[in-house]
């Protein structure tokens, strides 16, 4: 049967929670809550990095790369999600749907290969310092940040041919409110092998991968920070490494969740995978912004002149718009400033 030759459903129903829609609604202030986090924490990032000098080097590059990672992430989800716990519109066309599905497992890939990069920015500073600013110039960063993009795009462009092919048939009802492939694969009702087969050899290939490698990298890491004598010396060198263990913790153990339920825990409610799910797509984009602020003193210091920078061009905004909620939007820029001086 040839690919035109085959019947898709015009659009697919997305669930919000299986079982708990009667508190769908209640969820989706949360949810606001974790979207503008995730947009304004990155987005800030983003901007220190930009504006402050000093941040001009590896690592922050690296971070900036995984803060924009998050906020298209964020981006991604964000239409659906809300249109699905907020107005109760599940529709979604079926061209959408593979676009959403291709983005979100696209970006998962790169926000992987980016904590690879920055792993291999740790072990360079600690292991070989000597060669760290020799080996990570611009050109070098550049193109990692590029490799990892095609990694992602090329790996995963045949994900949307191999729904394509498939009719389904049996159900148009998504069980989540976003688009994955497992989900929309196992509503054919063919052969779905290839899918299967090609989905473990990306995981394996790409995911599995990249996870080995951190766990070797940070393996030479704690060889040459046992090799320091001071112990002073050994607890500012491993200090250097939380903020990335963190952001690694935070991404990989609820995927590791979500694989491992889909495996053993078939008796499970459905409402638990699809928290899981959403613990996978929607915690990381919210905690590595706090994670680096709260850890990294140069990124704090940037974020409060960030702050203080906004704070400073509100009242020219008043005058120029004639906006009397400045004053209030000043207050509350000044508060956040002196919490994360506080922090420093």
């Amino acid at each position: 049967m040839g690919l035109f030759n085959i019947t898709h459903p015009a659009f697919f129903l997305l669930t919000g929670i299986p079982g708990l829609e009667s508190a769908q609604f209640w969820l989706a202030g949360p949810l606001c809550v974790m979207y503008a986090v995730a947009l304004g924490g990155n987005s800030v990032i983003l901007q220190a990095v930009r504006a402050e000098p000093r941040l001009h080097q590896p690592m922050s590059y690296f971070l900036s790369m995984l803060s924009f990672t998050d906020m298209a992430m964020s981006v991604v989800t964000l239409p659906t999600v809300l249109r699905t716990f907020c107005l109760s519109a599940r529709t979604i066309d079926f061209d959408a749907c593979l676009i959403q599905m291709f983005l979100i497992h696209s970006f998962s890939m790169m926000e992987s290969g980016i904590l690879l990069a920055m792993s291999f920015d740790r072990y360079l500073a600690i292991c070989d310092p000597l060669h760290y600013a020799t080996v990570l110039t611009n050109e070098v960063i550049a193109g990692m940040g590029l490799a990892v993009t095609s990694r992602s795009f090329i790996t995963l462009f045949p994900l949307p041919f191999l729904i394509q092919r498939l009719p389904i048939c049996r159900s148009n009802v998504l069980s989540h409110s976003y688009c994955l492939h497992p989900h929309m694969m196992n509503l054919a009702c063919a052969d779905i092998t290839i899918n299967i087969v090609y989905g473990l050899l990306v995981l394996i290939s790409t995911f599995g991968m990249d996870l080995l490698f951190i766990f070797l990298s940070y393996v030479l890491i704690l060889r040459s920070v046992m090799a320091i004598a001071s112990h002073e010396e050994r607890l500012k060198a491993l200090n250097t490494c939380v903020s990335h263990i963190l952001s690694v913790l935070a991404f990989y153990v609820p995927m590791i969740g979500v694989s491992m339920m889909h495996r053993f825990g078939k008796n499970v409610p459905g409402f638990i995978h699809v928290l899981l799910s959403n613990i996978y797509l929607f915690v990381p984009p919210v905690l590595n912004p706090l994670i680096y602020s709260a850890k990294t003193k140069e990124i704090r210091q940037a974020t409060v002149h960030t702050f203080h920078r906004i704070k400073m061009g509100l009242p020219c905004l008043a005058l120029k718009y004639n906006d009397h909620c400045s004053p209030r939007l000043s207050s509350t820029v000044s508060l956040l400033s002196s919490l994360l001086m506080l922090l420093s």
